[in-house]
């Protein structure tokens, strides 16, 4: 079986730096499990990774799509396991590193998601409906068939909702009860699953400092710019923490730029949250919290991974 290593935890926790000693450390080569990381062109928002700081180490889904491409958990899997592909085959060790846990769920169970992808007649059907009546309308017939995954999915969610509903329409059981069938699946890798966590008052006071020197950086120079490429509020890549808050300020709709600023650090603080919550439901996961270790995080992280190297 195949070996893996992975480094995930909440936005701003030190994951980056940690993830190049540990490639540096095992012969591996490190792979983004970042939403945003894969779009050119979103450097500072993103907190992408210099070619520097890399030192040497080959990342790989890092600037491979134009900010106006839809990227999802499918895209993810595809180019993750092709990258891992060609690492395995030069006698490396892929190190997935990350705060997605979606994506790194989807790879590390090898998750089916073809029945998922349809579209056609019932995409465009479920679509127009939700242009006519709204995703208030949406969510509710979702939760007339699907309450587990009504609860899951926010009413705002209109692509997500209308995923569920095709996928019911099609084969006739819920997508709560596919995606609990495939949560439940072996992993398909001899893994390492690290969690690297902080005290909540450092992680957010880690967050705060990053929006703040982003800003010093240039990240409101950076969203005028795709602004200026075309981008919009709808594409996924400008759903991204950053660029929604400050894209609705230069839209005139998200108050002065000092309250967009706020409002970054608080939507931030709330995402770290949510991926905490995810992490805790993971099975398998060693959790490596930097207040609480008295020895070198890098030698902690290497001897949970000495059974698989």
């Amino acid at each position: 079986m195949n070996k893996l290593v992975i480094l995930a935890g909440p936005t701003a926790v030190g994951k980056t730096a940690l993830s190049i000693a540990l490639a540096e450390r095992i012969g591996g080569e490190i792979i983004s499990a970042d939403s945003m990381q894969i779009y050119k062109h979103m450097d500072i928002g993103s907190a992408k990774i210099t070619r520097a700081e890399m030192r040497g180490i080959p990342h790989h889904l890092i600037d491979v799509l134009e900010p106006w491409e839809d990227f999802n958990v499918y895209c993810f899997q595809k180019l993750a396991k092709e990258a891992m592909k060609g690492i395995y085959e030069r006698g490396k060790i892929p190190v997935v590193t990350g705060g997605t846990g979606f994506y790194i769920q989807a790879l590390l169970y090898d998750i089916d998601f073809s029945a998922q992808e349809t579209g056609g007649e019932i995409r465009e059907r479920l679509e127009k409906l939700a242009e006519e009546k709204g995703c208030g309308y949406l969510h509710m017939q979702l939760s007339k068939v699907d309450p587990k995954s009504a609860a899951a999915i926010h009413p705002n969610n209109k692509k997500r909702m209308i995923r569920a509903l095709e996928y019911y329409e099609i084969n006739g059981e819920p997508i709560s009860v596919h995606n609990s069938r495939e949560r439940e699946k072996e992993a398909a890798y001899d893994f390492r699953y690290f969690v690297l966590n902080d005290s909540r008052e450092r992680l957010y006071e880690g967050i705060d400092r990053r929006v703040d020197i982003m800003m010093e950086k240039g990240l409101l120079e950076e969203v005028k710019t795709l602004r200026d490429m075309g981008c919009q509020r709808q594409m996924v890549s400008m759903q991204g923490l950053g660029y929604k808050e400050l894209l609705a300020y230069l839209e005139g709709e998200g108050g002065s730029l000092e309250e967009a600023v706020a409002a970054i650090k608080q939507n931030t603080r709330h995402f770290a949250k949510r991926q905490l919550t995810w992490f805790r439901r993971e099975r398998g996961v060693i959790w490596v919290n930097k207040n609480e270790i008295k020895e070198e995080i890098l030698d902690h992280i290497l001897t949970g991974c000495s059974g698989i190297l």
